[in-house]
């Protein structure tokens, strides 16, 4: 839990000052250890990176657009972003989901199937790929953030975090520092932040409601009880779709 040494963050406070934070992952343990919470949200400045909708199926999660007549380019706007492999749950923010599903379905490992990838090929952006992986029987994680290391986009750096779970606390990262053209990517480590007593459901409203009016898009959490294997999910919309 907080202390003095090693504060977790108040995350609805930090995106409140943050007009737009991008994708963003959290990944963590319920205060009571008995619940893997894992939260993903997504948010646009464009027609097109507006124009979608989370779906959630078993467990699982989908973006589709919400008006298909306004869609100019599917290909960085509409993939899987959560996909559960046996024990493993994956989420990211683009179609390395299916990387590391892939690979994980072979015997090979999340570090590796990302070292395949690279930054999204938007230019002048060059929007980080973040991606994280649960582990299902007792909670711990690891995230990983794929990103430029030069304006001109000639090159990748590629940093992993392995976490081990702890009651009460995430870890969160996410594509871009704030708002700007080109827009800064993400620096530093993910950032532990503080889970609450009142449950996922009332955190992911609070996270919701904390994200730019103008720019939020979709917000899907899900919460899978470390015994039971019992799932819970819950789904905001820009659209109101659900």
């Amino acid at each position: 839990m907080t202390n003095q040494l090693y504060p977790e963050a108040d995350l609805p406070r930090m995106l409140q000052a943050n007009p737009y934070p991008g994708r963003g992952i959290v990944l963590g343990l319920s205060p009571d250890g008995r619940e893997s919470w894992a939260v993903y949200f997504i948010m646009g400045r464009s027609v097109n990176s507006r124009n979608r909708v989370f779906i959630e199926v078993g467990g699982e999660l989908r973006i589709q657009p919400h008006d298909p007549a306004l869609v100019s380019d599917p290909s960085l706007i509409v993939y899987n972003p959560v996909r559960r492999l046996g024990d493993w749950l994956i989420v990211t923010n683009g179609d390395q989901t299916d990387t590391v599903y892939d690979a994980l379905a072979a015997g090979g490992s999340f570090e590796a199937a990302l070292r395949t990838r690279t930054f999204e090929p938007d230019a002048p952006n060059y929007t980080p790929r973040i991606s994280g992986l649960m582990d299902l029987r007792g909670g711990d994680y690891r995230l990983s953030i794929l990103k430029a290391q030069d304006a001109a986009g000639t090159s990748c750096l590629r940093c992993f975090y392995e976490h081990e779970a702890r009651p009460g606390v995430g870890h969160f990262i996410h594509t871009y520092q704030g708002d700007g053209d080109p827009l800064p990517a993400f620096a530093g480590e993910p950032v532990a932040v503080a889970l609450p007593e009142a449950g996922l459901a009332a955190y992911a409203e609070a996270v919701w409601h904390s994200l730019h009016a103008d720019n939020k898009v979709a917000l899907f959490a899900r919460q899978t009880d470390l015994n039971s294997g019992q799932t819970r999910c819950y789904l905001h919309n820009r659209h109101g779709a659900q």
